[in-house]
């Protein structure tokens, strides 16, 4: 082996161990632990598929898979509008930069504190109700939080605030790396801003599209944090996700065998989901 190579191994082997150590042997060990009776007060057995055929015969954990795939909605809403975003902020007014950052602020904000603000904002008595009260909009307070057909669109509209920045940063940086003498070849052929988005820009975009809506469907499956912080699954459940069953199951009531493998179906969710989006916005070669 050349001094080279074992230089570059030197330096990759810490990561490699660090990565084995915290990422490898935890989902290899926790794969094992969803097919046992773990407890940490009897000696552990074998069960075979028996927690995930409790899981597929418990009605929460199909509420929070349904609710987990409902969920989903918020991504193509997300995309959309963060393509909107970038491309009504990718030029060069004065305080553009202003707005850029505006619509970042929710991206570096602690989830404690989007949850302490829009718990104020869909309180019966906070400033949303308000302005729909003085706007003649609704006749009496909504519960947005404790109603159970509105509570888990609140939370889907978090997760959709907070993520939209993130997603316009990438396109915008899409945007800006894209050449601009295609688009000014198709601006001299007569093409319109329209077209020459939809037939130049787009495309172009693709695989910015392709990372960027995976990425989404992921976080949409393993929405979490939203609901911890604005409802801990309630009312009546109306917000359980699959992944917040697996906390509340794995960590709140030491199931830890019946969490993790709750966790595993959501995994092999997002991997099958995310195959689709690979396959279907992947970039074609024109032959």
């Amino acid at each position: 082996m050349s001094s080279q190579r074992l230089l570059a191994w030197l330096f990759v082997t810490p990561a490699l161990l660090l990565l084995a150590a915290f990422s490898f042997w935890p989902v290899l060990y926790g794969s094992y632990l969803s097919f046992t009776d773990f407890s940490l007060m009897r000696e552990t057995h074998w069960v075979g598929l028996d927690n995930y055929v409790a899981l597929f015969n418990n009605e929460m954990f199909l509420t929070g898979l349904r609710n987990s795939f409902v969920f989903l909605l918020v991504v193509p809403c997300t995309q959309l509008a963060a393509i909107l975003l970038a491309v009504l902020v990718n030029n060069r007014l004065p305080a553009i930069r202003w707005f850029r950052a505006a619509f970042y602020v929710p991206v570096v904000t602690t989830v404690s504190v989007v949850g302490i603000m829009w718990g104020f904002m869909f309180h019966e008595q906070g400033a949303l109700n308000y302005v729909l009260l003085r706007a003649h909009l609704i006749a009496a307070p909504l519960g947005w939080l404790s109603d159970d057909a509105l509570a888990l669109l609140c939370v889907m509209f978090v997760s959709f605030w907070r993520g939209l920045g993130w997603y316009m940063v990438m396109y915008l940086a899409a945007l800006q790396s894209l050449p601009a003498d295609v688009e000014e070849a198709a601006l001299l052929d007569g093409a319109n801003r329209w077209q020459r988005f939809w037939r130049i820009t787009f495309p172009m975009l693709l695989p910015t599209v392709m990372i960027c809506s995976i990425m989404c469907v992921l976080a949409a499956l393993k929405a979490y944090q939203e609901v911890d912080v604005l409802t801990q699954g309630g009312p009546m459940n109306s917000t359980f996700t699959a992944l917040y069953y697996a906390y509340d199951q794995g960590l709140k009531h030491l199931k830890l065998p019946r969490g993790l493998a709750a966790s595993f179906v959501v995994s092999l969710s997002c991997i099958a989901i995310a195959a689709v989006c690979l396959q279907y916005l992947r970039p074609r070669q024109r032959t």
